[in-house]
């Protein structure tokens, strides 16, 4: 006999549906009108949800943005994952990790200072909390296979290095974003040197 879904159950999926539907019809007005030009009343009538509805799911327009970016990453994530050589180095999995993800930033360039300004608004750990995007665990992840390995120092968690990772990609983006010569492949491979190497000057021979 089927097991009846609980009404949590229904109602979390009920305002997924309703949630996805809304970013859907949002992302029809940005790329037929322009990011800036659409306002959250028209987004509302689009979508034919109150605007005491789509303010209850999304505060601001960029979580509309964090929304439809986390999504295609979640959706992504299994099939890049799957590709990472299981020989190669924590280093050499983080930047093959990296520069596949560096590809949607770049197909979605044009929302991601929306993106990355929303998301440095948010407290430490919201992105997690709701239902972020998994990148912070899939960091935590590879650098806890690099210290199990003796690659990397374990005087710092998995999760403390993770979140270090992640801001120093976020900046990084930024970079990128305000840099109009630099190849974005060029700036992660700069942040990974940054992260794994740091800046201390080396001893001369």
């Amino acid at each position: 006999m089927s097991q009846v879904s609980s009404p949590l159950s229904r109602r979390s999926r009920k305002r997924q549906q309703t949630a996805d539907h809304v970013v859907t019809i949002a992302f029809d007005l940005f790329e037929a009108h322009g990011y800036e030009a659409v306002t959250m009343e028209q987004i509302a009538a689009a979508a034919d949800v109150a605007k005491g509805t789509l303010y209850n799911h999304f505060p601001v327009k960029e979580a509309l943005v964090r929304h439809r970016m986390h999504a295609d990453l979640v959706a992504r994530m299994p099939g890049v994952l799957a590709a990472l050589p299981t020989a190669a180095s924590c280093a050499e999995r983080l930047r093959i990790f990296l520069l596949a993800t560096g590809d949607y930033a770049a197909d979605m360039r044009d929302y991601l200072p929306h993106y990355i300004r929303y998301r440095l608004s948010q407290p430490a750990g919201a992105s997690s909390a709701e239902g972020g995007s998994g990148l912070d665990r899939i960091y935590a992840g590879l650098l806890a296979e690099g210290q199990g390995a003796g690659e990397i120092a374990t005087r710092h968690s998995p999760q403390q290095l993770a979140e270090a990772l992640h801001f120093l990609h976020l900046s990084t983006l930024l970079r990128w974003l305000a840099t109009p010569d630099l190849a974005l492949r060029d700036a992660l491979d700069d942040m990974l040197d940054l992260f794994f190497n740091g800046c201390v000057a080396r001893a001369r021979p």
